[in-house]
């Protein structure tokens, strides 16, 4: 589907700090000369954010599971066709603040859709597409939520509707984090997000530099 390049996801619970990680991957990356694409799911491009602004607004709590599911990968099909597969294509490192893995996590273990339905959806959205490496910034899910909220309020922004999900759900979701991640431990790469950002920065750039 791609030549060259090199795919790089990050996942985790909300208020894991992965995105401020991925932001200061991407700083090292270019600060050594690198082609490098930054990306966001749901969103990236302009049509994946009118998606985002409906799955993340606290006000459409009536949104189906499946509705969901198959928003999260309109977003993405949309981001893998229009920035993704041209961005490995032309041999950069691309950058994406979630993927398919998230959507397993939340839809396929949270709320009970299963594996099956969310790669099946995978296999039509993304074409075969996978990363080549997820890094994983593995947080407890009393801390992660913590600091989402704490953010949340900060911003005083609409973007809340996952976080105010039951503490179920979310420990749901971070048991399948931790099963994907034993399942496949070449590619998805734990960090401990408890740790000081600096500290996070450099676990993270231990995995990434023997592969770029």
């Amino acid at each position: 589907m791609r030549a060259g390049g090199f795919f790089i996801t990050f996942e985790g619970i909300d208020g894991s700090g992965k995105t401020t990680q991925l932001w200061r991957l991407a700083a090292r990356l270019r600060a050594l000369g690198r082609m490098v694409l930054e990306t966001a799911e749901p969103g990236g491009t302009a049509i994946g954010r009118e998606i985002r602004r409906i799955l993340l607004d606290a006000a459409n709590q009536e949104l189906g599971p499946t509705a969901e599911l198959l928003l999260y990968f309109a977003s993405r099909a949309q981001n893998v066709n229009q920035l993704i597969v041209p961005a490995l294509s032309r041999g950069e490192i691309v950058l994406a603040d979630r993927f398919t893995d998230s959507s397993l996590a939340y839809q396929g273990c949270g709320r009970g859709l299963g594996s099956e339905t969310v790669l099946a959806l995978d296999r039509i959205a993304c074409g075969g597409l996978k990363p080549d490496l997820t890094i994983f910034v593995d947080i407890d899910v009393e801390t992660s939520l913590a600091r989402a909220r704490a953010r949340n309020t900060a911003e005083a922004g609409s973007e809340t509707r996952m976080d105010e999900q039951s503490l179920e759900f979310h420990r749901k979701v971070y048991d399948a984090y931790q099963a994907l991640a034993a399942r496949e431990p070449e590619r998805i790469r734990r960090v401990d997000g408890r740790r000081g950002i600096h500290e996070v920065e450099q676990a993270v750039w231990d995995i990434v530099s023997a592969h770029v």
